[in-house]
């Protein structure tokens, strides 16, 4: 793994970096159980990111009606996150967070006994839950000032087992104005295309919005010429309430097909819920 980081943090959590990849890993269980488990994520993540830049070049290629044809795990886990949404504009590189933490997650659990465990890729985590258990993840309101807004609850026997958050001011460019967007998912990968669209969609039109081709500020976006958000202005309460409710029926419209599980959406300090119970518990939004 040359250039890569492998490290334990002061609180005994795996870290795990390289490039653009940097994952923070917790398990829970025995302790040779957990040191296993740690050992078989960092043989996994030996050949994450070369594998993926060698498939680069259809990764940033928007999906079509035939399925792209790649060959590695993650690359694979991608294309199948982002297939559902092929009717609009999506590349398989708007899964890449998530389906990397799933990837991990699984090399990490595989033949292990642990309770529970989670990857952290920048706040798109994949989640593993033995029967019995839960596991508390908190939501961040606004990507530019990261701070805790509340948290959602999840349990062994619910199908959530991947958050994403989307989102202005994340680590890729949003075509939307949302602080933030989280998503509940059967997997990272899923959760993570479905933000990505979902943040898309808390959009208004009005002069105190700036937006610029993807492709002038990072000549790689797999964006190309499309206009992504680049500054956000003062909003009145009812642009906030119009740009909240067009994310909301695109959240609404990917649970009821069974995509997600769940959203919570952010702007200017207001949120909006979609879920069909409270799966987003313990919140203390806005």
């Amino acid at each position: 793994m040359s250039g890569a980081i492998v490290a334990r943090l002061p609180d005994g959590r795996l870290h795990l970096q390289e490039g653009p990849i940097d994952l923070v890993i917790e398990a829970f269980g025995a302790v040779i159980e957990v040191e296993r488990a740690y050992a078989q994520a960092v043989e996994c993540f030996g050949g994450v990111l070369s594998d993926l830049v060698r498939e680069l070049p259809t990764l940033r290629r928007p999906v079509g009606e035939a399925a792209p044809q790649l060959q590695g795990p993650v690359a694979r886990r991608m294309a199948e996150a982002v297939w559902p949404h092929r009717a609009v504009f999506i590349t398989p590189m708007a899964a890449v967070a998530g389906a990397v933490a799933d990837e991990v997650l699984q090399a990490l659990v595989r033949d292990r006994t642990l309770e529970k465990a989670y990857v952290n890729d920048g706040g798109d985590i994949a989640i593993h839950l033995a029967p019995g258990q839960q596991l508390r993840a908190g939501i961040v309101g606004d990507l530019h000032a990261p701070q805790l807004s509340g948290f959602a609850t999840l349990h062994h026997d619910r199908p959530v087992r991947g958050i994403a958050t989307s989102g202005r001011g994340g680590r890729s460019f949003s075509r939307g104005i949302a602080d933030s967007a989280t998503v509940l998912a059967a997997t990272a990968a899923a959760a993570d295309a479905a933000a990505t669209l979902i943040a898309n969609a808390v959009n208004v039109d009005t002069p105190a919005i700036r937006r610029q081709p993807a492709c002038e500020i990072d000549p790689d976006s797999d964006l190309g010429g499309l206009p992504v958000t680049v500054a956000v202005g003062e909003l009145s309460p009812a642009l906030v309430a119009e740009a909240l409710d067009r994310g909301v029926l695109e959240a609404r419209r990917l649970r009821l097909c069974g995509i997600i599980d769940s959203a919570a959406l952010s702007l200017k300090g207001h949120w909006r819920i979609e879920a069909d119970d409270k799966a987003i518990a313990e919140a203390r939004m806005g």
